[in-house]
């Protein structure tokens, strides 16, 4: 992709949240574009960077790494890791990332907190909500968030943030809206019962479902296809 072609897509996606918030009557900065670089060359990230965009999410922890070796002259680009997390790839993370979006499990919260370095930041964290209820997606139950919540606040390195979900697939706007509203209603909850909590970020929405995700209150928007272009298809 050309620098010409990635200025018009990160334009126009940012055309379509500033409409989507203006929609909403929310406030203009009240939520911001994720660029989800998994895939992409590090050259894209850093032609993006240089359009302005400093937050970054990937997925593949081993792909992220090379490029943040590759990118480690730009040192204000924040990192999310917003794909699923297992025990063996904690350590890294905790050490490489500024936000962990994934956590749905005390095991995995713990061993962050326990494998942050000492001289950096409290990790960001997002719990990750299966907010579905889908048997095949990873995510806390919407009845044992509190619990795992309450677990999070407690561990030093760790700083939580908010939630996260990826909503099963849906038709129209009103439907998409749905499980957007359950997890805005989660966290209004949490902010409830841990009052004195840094809870500001609904991590929700993506390249097809921007709208709905901001009418009802997403902050972070994780955008990749509407970004960088489709991504190549798994060899067979």
């Amino acid at each position: 992709m050309t620098e010409v072609v990635l200025t018009e897509t990160f334009a126009a996606a940012k055309s379509r949240l500033d409409a989507a918030l203006s929609a909403a009557g929310r406030d203009p900065q009240a939520a911001e574009l994720l660029a989800v670089s998994k895939t992409k060359p590090a050259a894209m990230v850093r032609e993006a960077h240089g359009l302005g965009q400093r937050q970054f999410g990937e997925n593949y922890l081993q792909e992220a790494l090379d490029k943040q070796a590759e990118l480690a002259d730009l040192d204000d680009i924040i990192w999310h890791f917003i794909g699923p997390l297992q025990s063996n790839k904690t350590r890294q993370v905790a050490e490489h990332f500024d936000w962990v979006h994934s956590v749905d499990r005390e095991k995995i919260a713990r061993r962050l907190a326990e494998q942050r370095p000492a001289g950096r930041p409290p990790l960001n964290v997002c719990l990750q909500v299966n907010i579905s209820d889908e048997a095949s997606k990873a995510g806390v139950a919407l009845e044992a968030l509190e619990p795992l919540a309450e677990t999070v606040l407690s561990l030093p390195g760790l700083r939580l943030r908010g939630l996260m979900a990826i909503p099963a697939p849906s038709g129209g706007l009103a439907e998409q809206r749905v499980p957007f509203a359950r997890l805005h209603e989660a966290l209004e909850a949490l902010k409830a019962r841990f009052p004195e909590a840094e809870l500001d970020t609904l991590s929700m929405g993506m390249s097809g479902d921007l709208e709905a995700a901001v009418a009802e209150g997403a902050t972070l928007l994780r955008l990749g296809t509407a970004l960088f272009g489709a991504r190549p298809r798994p060899a067979a």
